[in-house]
């Protein structure tokens, strides 16, 4: 059955009619086409899970560093450097990682947006679910990034060791990620949602190299889909607070991203997003915290506060 419901055009105003339903517990590849693209992406989704696993498990170095800074000598940074060398290995792994899905991710803008964004939302469900699982990941990876302090003190640690072994020649023949990968991760881990930023940046260094998908096809697929997964929740169309957490961490990813393209953002009274729906529903929701997903909205848009945002679109955010 499908969910009507509205948005606002691009030019604001006139109120174009939505009917989509997107069955993100059930949505399978149709057409070979629908499935080449599908199995090219899910290579790379379908490591998501081990990566969140991985960052939820990460412990960190501080009482080998702390011990190597508050009492240098060779026996202490000799462990700390030995602690750090695996857990920066991890840290590569995610970064590879990102680097995959802004490989992949442009796959999903060209099948979604290129042409009618609202029927190929419809029409290429298992697609439309891919989308809404990098949206998934990339809020529960930043989430738990923010929450551990120790991947940035661990990497900086790292570093500063680096240089002084590059100083000395020592120990070059362990090192495996030099200097120039180091500066690349260190700027990827310096952002403080780093995996929603390489969306942000693909998504824009995409629409400016390739022509062929519109930028407005693409921040209606967004605002599609923001709408549509507030819609889902707030109708309870799926009984599992799994699915409903997932249709609310696609909408904040969808909100983000449409504010970081469109030049008037997502909050503004012409925005084709409810976001007064999204931000209350966000509120209303008890069966997981949306303290994280409400964080990102205040943190990580661009146009929040902006003159043109409504001061009750600020105060629900306060």
């Amino acid at each position: 059955m499908g969910i009507i419901l509205s948005t606002l055009s691009e030019g604001g105003g006139k109120r174009e009619p939505v009917d989509i339903f997107l069955d993100f517990e059930k949505a399978q590849p149709e057409t070979d086409e629908e499935k080449e693209i599908y199995g090219t992406v899910a290579k790379v989704l379908d490591q998501r899970a081990d990566i969140l696993q991985k960052l939820k498990e990460y412990k960190g170095c501080e009482e080998f560093i702390r011990q190597a800074i508050t009492t240098p000598n060779d026996e202490s940074e000799e462990q700390a450097w030995a602690s750090v060398l695996p857990a920066v290995e991890r840290l590569k792994e995610f970064y590879d990682f990102s680097l995959e899905l802004e490989n992949s991710f442009p796959n999903l803008l060209v099948a979604l947006c290129k042409e009618n964004p609202k029927e190929k939302l419809q029409t290429r469900q298992a697609l439309s679910k891919q989308f809404a699982d990098v949206f998934d990941f990339v809020l529960q990876f930043d989430d738990l990034k923010m929450l551990n302090p120790a991947i940035q003190n661990d990497f900086s640690y790292y570093r500063r060791t680096l240089n002084r072994m590059r100083l000395s020649k020592k120990h070059h023949g362990e090192i495996t990620i030099k200097d120039e990968l180091a500066n690349r991760m260190s700027l990827f881990f310096a952002y403080p949602t780093p995996m929603m930023n390489v969306i942000n940046e693909t998504t824009a260094k995409f629409l400016s190299q390739n022509t062929s998908v519109p930028q407005e096809n693409v921040t209606t697929a967004l605002a599609i889909m923001a709408t549509i997964c507030e819609e889902m929740v707030a109708q309870k169309k799926f009984t599992s607070d799994e699915t409903n957490m997932f249709c609310l961490r696609c909408m904040t990813g969808a909100i983000i991203l449409y504010d970081q393209l469109h030049p008037t953002g997502a909050f503004c009274k012409k925005s084709a997003i409810d976001i007064k729906s999204c931000i209350t529903e966000l509120k209303a929701f008890q069966a997981d915290s949306t303290d994280g997903l409400l964080n990102a909205l205040r943190f990580t848009t661009v146009h929040l506060n902006d003159p043109e945002t409504p001061n009750s679109i600020k105060q629900l955010l306060e």
